[in-house]
Parts: structure tokens; sequence; C-alpha cells
């Protein structure tokens, strides 16, 4: 067994983003509904269920060489400022998923929050995300609701850390982010504009703490274009040191949203660049 200590994180290996293939998918009872209905994943990236058969082949090659896994969780209710319940159209219609949304637009009446009273607050937060450089507003489709099939861990991997748990004596740890309707939370390590009422938006200190602690910080997860690519860019801003090449990138166990390629590779380009190591399952070995 390996004398470095090697942290496995994992973002985000969601049911609601996995492009399971049909016979993954479970059947339930549902009244209303005959013979009975499928669950389906409401935000699949292509390419997400083979990157985590990898990834959890990958663990379980080297579960007594992996000291720490933590697992992200996007986790959100269906009322939320990037999900298409709080948006109505100029005319009351609704906002179709995949809709981007600036300030400019609401204050020219072309989207307002349903909720006519929040239209102030919502402005706020659209001029700190632009005035900041992040990402623009998406309204997604409403995905990884908590308590849902959907948010759920995508099964190999779930088994996969369930085997590293028993046969390592200790826990995987778990982080769930997105739960403050007013902000977007891509990053493990912080949302997109924290907001002061909430800490739980706001810098996480502890588990960047806990992260830097190993001479290997894996990464694998979902997507490569959002909640990865954040994720991992607050990481290496916090990182408190020069060298990145204790970071580690599965770049087989990762993929980006649909339309977002260019991100995935601006990322990793960006990344090897800082001295970030970009390997895949099969060449990075513990």
């Amino acid at each position: 067994m390996s004398t470095r200590s090697t942290q496995l994180l994992i973002i985000d290996p969601q049911n609601d983003f996995c492009d399971l293939p049909d016979n993954w998918l479970p059947a339930y009872s549902n009244p209303g509904q005959v013979p009975e209905a499928v669950h389906a994943p409401v935000l699949p990236v292509a390419g997400a269920h083979e990157d985590m058969l990898r990834l959890a082949n990958w663990i379980t090659a080297h579960a007594a060489s992996i000291d720490q896994i933590t697992v992200t969780l996007d986790s959100h209710q269906a009322y939320d400022i990037a999900h298409p319940a709080f948006w109505q159209q100029r005319d009351g219609a609704a906002v179709t998923p995949f809709t981007q949304i600036t300030a400019a637009q609401v204050r020219a009446g072309d989207f307002a929050p349903r909720n006519s009273a929040e239209r102030e607050r919502t402005l706020a937060y659209l001029d700190q995300l632009e005035a900041q450089g992040s990402y623009t507003l998406m309204v997604w489709p409403m995905h990884c609701e908590i308590g849902s099939w959907g948010h759920g861990v995508h099964a190999s991997v779930l088994n996969a850390c369930r085997s590293w748990e028993e046969s390592q004596l200790r826990a995987a740890r778990h982080v769930f982010k997105g739960m403050n309707p007013w902000t977007e939370h891509y990053s493990a390590i912080r949302a997109e504009v924290p907001d002061p009422q909430d800490p739980e938006t706001g810098l996480n200190t502890a588990l960047l703490a806990q992260l830097r602690d190993c001479d290997h910080l894996v990464i694998a997860g979902e997507a490569s274009s959002h909640c990865v690519r954040a994720t991992t860019e607050h990481i290496v801003e916090n990182w408190g040191a020069q060298d990145f090449s204790r970071i580690v990138l599965l770049t087989d166990c990762m993929s980006p949203v649909g339309g977002f390629e260019s991100a995935h590779t601006d990322f990793l380009q960006r990344m090897q660049t800082l001295g970030v190591r970009c390997e895949t399952s099969a060449s990075f070995g513990l």
C-alpha cells in the first residue's frame, strides 16, 4: 500500500446528469399512470454513464490506496432562481429550460420573476453575477430535486464507494450544494454569488483545508463544463501554493454539457498550463 495520502473528490455523480441506458432506468408505480412510469435523467450529459463506470472501476482497483472520498451533491428545490418555476416571460408564459437571462432583459420586461415582489432582489443578483464575470444565468430544467431518484448517485459509483467504506472502515464525506434558491451553486467551494444571510453559500474553508491535506487530490465527476470546472477553479484559487501538480483530473471520468464543449477544452488547457495533471483512469495509478 502506498504511504502517500490520496483523496478522491467526486463532483455530482448523480442520476440526473447521467445518460443512462434504458436497462438502467427503474420503473415505478404512480396512480393515474398506466401501467407504470419510468424514472429518467432530467439533464443527461453525453458520455457521463461511461465516465461513471470508468470511475467506479478506478475506485475498485485503487481502493486500498485511497485515504478519503468526498462526494458533492447538487441539491435543489423546484423554486430556484435557475429553474423555470421562478420565471415568466413578458406575456406571463412559462420560460423554457436552457433560456439564458440577463439583467438588461429583466429591466426591459422580457423576463420577470413570477413573484413581482422579488424583482429588485433578482436584479441585484443578476447585476452582481455579470459584474464579476460569472456564467450568464441559465434556466435549467428542474434537476437533482432533493429526495428524488435523480438526486441519487450513479449506481456503480455508489456501489464502489460502499465497498471502499466497508473495506477501509471509514465513511465517505458528502457535501450538499445548491439548496439556497437565490444563488447558483456550481462549485462545491462557494456559490456564484454568496448570500450574506446564508453561510453555506460562502467560501467552504473547512472543505478546502481537508482537500489540501494530501499528496494527491484526484478529481472526477459531472459536468466538466460547469460543476467540475467551477469547483476545480476555486480549489486552484485557494490552494495556498503555486505547485498544482498534486491535483489530478481524471479526464475520461468527466464530460461537458452539450453545447459547452469549448468550455471543457478551455478548462483542461488552462489547468494543464497551471501544472494540474490531466490523466485518464487508465494512465493514473496509485
